[in-house]
C-alpha cells in the first residue's frame, strides 16, 4: 500500500515534516511499521499551495523518496501552510509518474492509501461512471485516481463527504456485481486549499491506519521546550498514515468508519458510510453494451 501525510497550519518548510522527525515520512519509505508493505519505493509526490496560487503545485517522481535529491532540494526551500506528501507502494498498476499521488484537478488535491479489490475486473464499469468532460483529465491507470474523478463526478466541489460516500457506494455496488466480497480499502485525504478532509473506511471494517495530531495548545503544555510547538498556530493540524516523531501524546487514531475536516470554522469528526447513488442505472447506449452511468452533480 502507501504512506502519506497532510498538513494544515502555520507555514513551514516541507523539510520539517518529511525529513526531520524520527521516524519521518522518508524513514517510512524504507521502514514502515503499520503498512502492509515495509518498503514504499514505487514513487512519491508532494503537492502544496503557495501564497498567491489558486491551484496547488505538484511534483511527482517514480524513484524512491529516500534517494531523491530533487525532493530533498524542494523540501529545504518550499514553505507552505497546506501540503500533501505521499510515498507509494504499487498494488499492481504501473510504476509511472502519472500514477504517483497526489492527484490534482483545478484547486483540488487527492491522495489515497488502500485499494479497490480486483480493480482490473471493475475498472471499465467504474470508468464509464465518470463524467465524460472530467474523464479527459484522467492521466494514469490507478484505482486511486479513478476514485478521485468519481468523487468529482458526484459533487466533490459542493459536498466532499457526500461525494466520497457516493463514490464508495458505487465501488461497492460494482464490486458486488462482480462477486467481490470486500471491494474497497481506503484512507483518503482531499483538500480545496482551504479545508482538508480525511476519510478512513473499508468494506471489511478493517481499515488501514490513520492518525491525527493532538491540539497544539495541549501539546505545548505537555512539551513546552519544543520549538515547533511554540511557533505553530493553535489551528495547526497534521493527519498521517503512521505517526511521525516520538512526542508522547502527539497522536490519536481516527476511528473506523469516520471522517474528519480541518477548516477555519472549526474542526470536526463524523461517521462515514457509503451512500447509494439513486441516479446510477443500467444503460446500453448505441450498442456499447451494459454500463453504469451517472449524472454529474452540479
Amino acid at each position: 500500500m502507501c504512506r502519506w501525510l497532510a498538513y494544515s497550519g502555520t507555514p513551514i518548510l516541507l523539510d520539517s515534516l518529511l525529513y526531520k522527525p524520527t521516524p519521518s515520512l522518508i524513514d517510512q519509505s524504507l521502514h514502515a511499521r503499520l503498512g502492509v508493505e515495509t518498503t514504499n519505493g514505487d514513487g512519491f509526490g508532494v503537492g502544496w499551495y503557495g501564497p498567491r496560487a489558486d491551484t496547488p503545485a505538484i511534483v511527482r517522481e517514480i524513484g524512491p523518496a529516500w534517494s531523491s535529491r530533487n525532493l530533498r532540494e524542494i523540501a529545504r526551500h518550499v514553505r507552505s501552510p497546506l501540503f500533501f506528501a505521499h510515498i507509494r507502494a504499487s498494488t499492481g498498476s504501473a510504476v509511472q509518474e502519472t500514477n504517483c499521488h497526489p492527484f490534482r484537478h483545478g484547486r483540488w488535491m487527492w491522495m489515497h492509501n488502500g485499494a479497490i479489490t480486483d480493480f482490473h475486473r471493475m475498472r471499465r464499469d467504474l470508468a464509464l461512471a465518470v463524467d465524460p468532460e472530467l474523464f479527459l483529465s484522467v492521466e494514469g491507470s490507478t484505482d486511486s485516481e479513478l476514485m478521485f474523478y468519481l468523487a468529482l463526478t458526484f459533487g466533490l466541489e459542493q459536498d466532499p463527504p457526500g461525494a466520497v460516500a457516493r463514490m464508495v457506494g458505487l465501488v461497492e455496488r460494482v464490486g458486488r456485481e462482480h462477486g467481490v466480497e470486500y471491494p474497497l480499502q481506503m484512507t483518503v485525504a482531499v483538500t480545496d486549499g482551504r479545508r482538508l478532509w480525511a476519510f478512513r473506511y473499508s468494506t471489511q471494517r478493517a481499515s488501514r491506519s490513520l492518525f491525527y495530531s493532538t491540539r497544539v495548545e495541549t501539546l505545548r503544555s505537555l512539551h513546552p521546550d519544543v520549538e515547533f510547538l511554540r511557533e505553530a498556530s493553535d489551528e495547526t493540524r497534521l493527519i498521517v498514515s503512521e505517526p511521525l516523531g516520538g512526542l508522547p501524546g502527539m497522536w490519536n487514531e481516527v476511528p473506523e468508519g469516520r471522517y474528519g475536516v480541518v477548516q477555519p470554522e472549526g474542526d470536526g469528526m463524523a461517521r462515514f458510510a457509503p451512500q447509494p447513488m439513486e441516479e446510477m442505472q443500467e444503460r446500453s447506449p448505441e450498442g456499447e453494451g451494459s454500463a453504469i452511468s451517472s449524472r454529474r452533480a452540479r
